[in-house]
């Protein structure tokens, strides 16, 4: 019989769910809209229906190993979603018990980037590596750190945040946090766009970027401007590579990895920004770590990526 897990990836507009082998084939997946459930219980009795679904839909015979959840502000060690700004259900939620009453498999459930950090160790090119660090460059910036073979989780189990480290205090640009200067409002999807924002105001700079609105500008549009010589919009990803190296050789400082993976939107832009970054975090790297350390672009990367990333979890654990 073929052993199976279930991987959910809770986003606020969109969630995904699909079932997953041990070898990291997608068998199926389908997804829902997280916003139209106004509570957690309606919501996961949405997922649960979705989940017999597609496990009616395989024609061989399989059992079901247990389910992972990747989750914003996801709590590894209470099952928890605590306080996530971008879900519309507030203060902590019982999630992985609210599960519990639809499937009698093991369930876990950590946040979004912890999820990719175990995708990479399971499925990806982290395989066999003791420690790595993937660095998940989305709406914001998320982490996940291995460290001996081992996610770390902290004391509290939200340990990782390198997107809410501060690089500008005080006057840097105002984060979801309620905090000023956090890292992911400068190395992100959205942060990128916030500096070609400011480069426009600050300059007259011409660029193609000048003639689409504010609010429509994406970092995808903006990776197809520097591609085809947009100087603006590589001026852009020159700023976003210099902070980001910079924090990533405090990282290395801090934990000596292997390799530094990087995951998300922004990472789809390729060399764009793996290149600059890797030559900034040598820049500002202690000495006796230059040249030592990988920065790479996570190959997991497609529409099933987080499915892969929350079903990692359940094979990080049966396999202990």
């Amino acid at each position: 019989m073929k052993e199976i897990s279930i991987g959910i990836d809770i986003g606020g507009t969109n969630s995904v769910i699909g079932i997953v082998d041990k070898h990291g084939t997608v068998i199926c997946h389908d997804s829902i809209l997280t916003a139209n459930y106004k509570t957690p219980e309606l919501f996961v009795e949405e997922c649960a229906a979705l989940i017999n679904k597609l496990l009616k839909s395989i024609p061989e015979q399989c059992g079901l190993v247990g389910i992972g959840i990747g989750a914003p502000n996801g709590n590894y060690y209470k099952g928890t979603i605590e306080f996530a700004p971008n879900l519309k259900w507030k203060g902590i939620i019982e999630f992985v018990n609210i599960f519990k009453s639809h499937f009698d498999v093991p369930t876990f459930l950590t946040n979004d980037a912890n999820a990719a950090a175990l995708g990479e160790l399971i499925y990806g090119d982290a395989k066999g590596m003791k420690d790595f660090v993937v660095v998940t460059l989305g709406t914001g910036l998320g982490s996940g750190f291995v460290i001996n073979g081992n996610l770390v989780y902290g004391h509290d189990g939200f340990a990782g945040e390198l997107g809410h480290t501060i690089v500008f205090p005080e006057k840097g640009r105002l984060c979801g946090c309620g905090r000023k200067g956090c890292l992911e409002t400068y190395c992100s999807a959205t942060g990128i766009v916030r500096t070609v924002i400011e480069l426009m105001e600050e300059s007259d700079e011409d660029s193609e970027l000048r003639s689409i609105k504010k609010e429509k500008i994406t970092s995808k549009l903006i990776a197809e401007a520097a591609l085809r010589g947009d100087a603006l919009a590589n001026s852009a990803f020159d700023y976003t590579a210099k902070i980001l190296g910079m924090k990533l050789a405090d990282v290395v400082a801090i934990t000596s990895p292997e390799a530094i993976f990087l995951f998300g939107g922004l990472a789809q832009s390729g060399d764009l920004i793996l290149k600059p970054t890797k030559e900034y975090m040598e820049k500002y790297m202690l000495p006796i770590f230059k040249n030592k350390v990988k920065l790479l672009h996570s190959k997991l990367e497609g529409t099933t990526a987080a499915i892969l990333g929350a079903s990692a979890l359940v094979w990080n654990e049966v396999s202990c």
